[in-house]
């Protein structure tokens, strides 16, 4: 569309406007003749010093002042160092991966973890998932394996939990879910894994196996990652989301015959294998569930091949669009992300590709692991978190509002550059400075013990990253938090599951992170910024969703207002604290508190005084 210029209106002063003119005209003129001297000494100066040889120095100082620019003001990043205290503590096991030196891509995955007070006395307990030794496998180390539950005293120290705590005996376990699914109050556990998974509801004594009594016994093996309990069809009980990654078999792996150095065997990609659908189970509301997946629009499939689209790792289960159900983001190895887009009943329309999460800014599929959501900036813009494979950067897909476009902002956030060269599994969200902002963490670390042999700018053992949010105000919200100033959390492991919890009582948010065939790294978080806190612990008896699952809360201190979701699925593989962490800086005043139950009810809630967790029952 073209528009004509606007017609000019005449103008009486005609003759003094003329007169102006020419007034600007010699001073126009006398202008010319400086610039034209000036252009002239300027060459001068440029061949006298363009044909002569140039001070080393010079050219060097102009490479190193370029980045500083992109350098963190390491004045304003907080002073927060993370202590390993696993061994102190009591945390002492070994997670089990199965790997003796055939390669099997199962060995390099890691197992999750889950924050789960299981006796309800007000602590975070842990569990902690294992791998088996291989069925073919007879060597003299091959033991019975087992998923460890092990139990919080309040102070952060952990002991061994009773037998009948322990679950998934020489299972080949992956990742867990935990929700109350048969509303008594008590969190039950699903634990996801290789060819079986396991239902196991809490008694209050310990964790029994009701796999075949809740009528999931007879599934196809299929190798299952990330569970989640989720209400998706909005009738109050809480559902089973179950991700699916390839279909593979020890069989199949070793005829592909994987290498990268041309002649010893290495574990092999996912893009070898053929992509699998999620599962998705409706609790019947008696203890049992039924697979609703194809009825509810879970299976995607390839327009071209016909084949499964989905080899998924992780779920971010979200209310993408505020409508009052419950969406699911899904990561995706290797092929394009899911948006799951729930209409209300429990059926979902696949638009990942639409909705702008599907693909990096380049238009190509990455390798995903773990994911997180949160409103990282306090207001309506959502942030979706992506980890992803070695030489690909971090995803931080933004929208500014419910109904918005996502595009991959990360390099504008400041995650993108200090993330490309490591690989990623875990990244989570959360306020780890209590200055009432979301910070991000995540884990590293590549599959390839000699991984460096080939790529020089890799390592097995790579760094957790840090980074904290300065605001929006301050340019890219995340600035990274340098190594010397992270503590433990910086020293380099096989990072894989990570999840977050209060363990200590202290207000601020301690973290777990968990490697393939070594003990899981126990971080706590020795923050003493005198920040103020508020903790909250959603209860709803008379509902069948009786730890409010899904719940929004909003905070409003300070000027500030935060908002936060009720959801353990976070992470890769693993699971995080139900209750839920505010940071409130340097206010010592919680103005308002308001819950918006999964159901859709709207609650005010007061709260007198801060520093403290508060339990809260819906009233009714």
């Amino acid at each position: 569309m073209t528009t004509d210029p606007p017609s000019k209106t005449p103008d009486p002063n005609d003759e003094f406007d003329r007169q102006n003119d020419a007034i600007i005209g010699r001073a126009f003129g006398w202008s010319m003749v400086v610039f034209l001297g000036i252009a002239v000494l300027g060459g001068a100066f440029w061949v006298a010093t363009t044909f002569r040889e140039q001070p080393t120095e010079a050219v060097i100082e102009k490479q190193i002042a370029a980045p500083e620019a992109l350098v963190a003001d390491l004045a304003v990043i907080p002073d927060v160092a993370f202590a390993s205290i696993g061994d102190e503590v009591g945390l002492q096991t070994t997670h089990v991966s199965g790997a003796r030196g055939e390669k099997l891509l199962p060995e390099t995955m890691g197992g999750g973890v889950a924050f789960v007070d299981f006796d309800d006395d007000g602590d975070q307990d842990l569990l902690l998932v294992s791998g088996a030794w291989w069925p073919h496998d007879q060597g003299d180390e091959s033991a019975d394996t087992e998923t460890s539950v092990w139990m919080n005293d309040g102070s952060g120290h952990f002991e061994p939990a009773s037998p009948a705590w322990n679950i998934g005996q020489n299972m080949y376990a992956t990742g867990v879910a935990a929700g109350d699914y048969d509303s008594d109050g008590r969190i039950d556990i699903y634990l996801a894994g290789l060819h079986k998974d396991r239902l196991y509801r809490n008694t209050g004594n310990g964790l029994e196996d009701v796999t075949q009594v809740a009528g999931l016994s007879a599934l196809p093996p299929q190798w299952s990652t990330s569970p989640a309990f989720i209400d998706v069809d909005s009738d109050g009980d809480l559902d089973l989301f179950v991700p699916h990654y390839v279909q593979w078999s020890r069989e199949k792996d070793l005829a592909l015959g994987f290498t990268i150095n041309g002649t010893d065997r290495a574990y092999g990609p996912p893009k070898q294998y053929e992509g699998t659908h999620p599962t998705l189970f409706e609790n019947q509301g008696d203890g049992t569930f039924v697979d609703v997946s194809a009825q509810s629009g879970m299976k995607v499939f390839n327009s071209a091949t016909g084949t499964a689209v989905g080899k998924s790792l992780a779920v971010a289960p979200v209310d993408i669009d505020r409508d009052g159900d419950m969406d699911l983001i899904v990561a995706n190895d290797t092929t394009r992300n899911f948006l799951y887009r729930n209409d209300g009943s429990g059926v979902f329309t696949e638009e990942g590709v639409t909705a702008g999460l599907a693909y990096d800014p380049r238009g190509q599929a990455t390798g995903a692991m773990g994911i997180d959501v949160a409103h990282y900036r306090n207001d309506t813009a959502l942030g979706i978190g992506i980890g992803n494979f070695a030489n690909e950067m971090t995803s931080f897909y933004v929208a500014e509002s419910p109904d918005g476009w996502f595009t991959d902002e990360a390099v504008v956030e400041g995650i993108g550059g200090p993330t490309r060269s490591l690989l990623s599994f875990g990244l989570i969200m959360l306020d780890y400075d209590l200055d009432g902002r979301l910070d991000l963490f995540q884990t590293n670390g590549h599959l390839e013990e000699d991984i460096e042999e080939v790529q020089a700018s890799q390592h097995y053992r790579q760094p957790g990253q840090l980074f904290w949010n300065a605001g929006s105000d301050q340019g890219a919200s995340f600035k990274i938090v340098p190594s010397d100033s992270a503590g433990a959390l910086a020293k380099p492991i096989v990072g894989r599951g990570a999840a977050h919890a209060d363990i200590d009582a202290d207000g601020d948010l301690d973290l777990i992170v968990t490697q393939p065939g070594l003990p899981p790294v126990l971080l706590r978080n020795d923050q003493e910024l005198g920040h103020h806190w508020l903790r909250l612990d959603l209860r709803d008896p008379q509902s069948s969703n009786t730890r409010a699952i899904g719940a929004w809360v909003e905070v409003v201190s300070g000027g500030v207002t935060q908002r936060r979701q009720v959801m353990p699925t976070r992470s890769y593989l693993s699971q995080v604290e139900l209750p839920l962490t505010f940071g409130l800086g340097d206010s010592e005043v919680v103005d308002s508190v308001v819950i918006d139950w999964p159901d859709g009810v709207s609650e005010v809630v007061e709260v007198d005084a801060v520093d403290r967790l508060y339990r809260i029952e819906r009233a009714r």
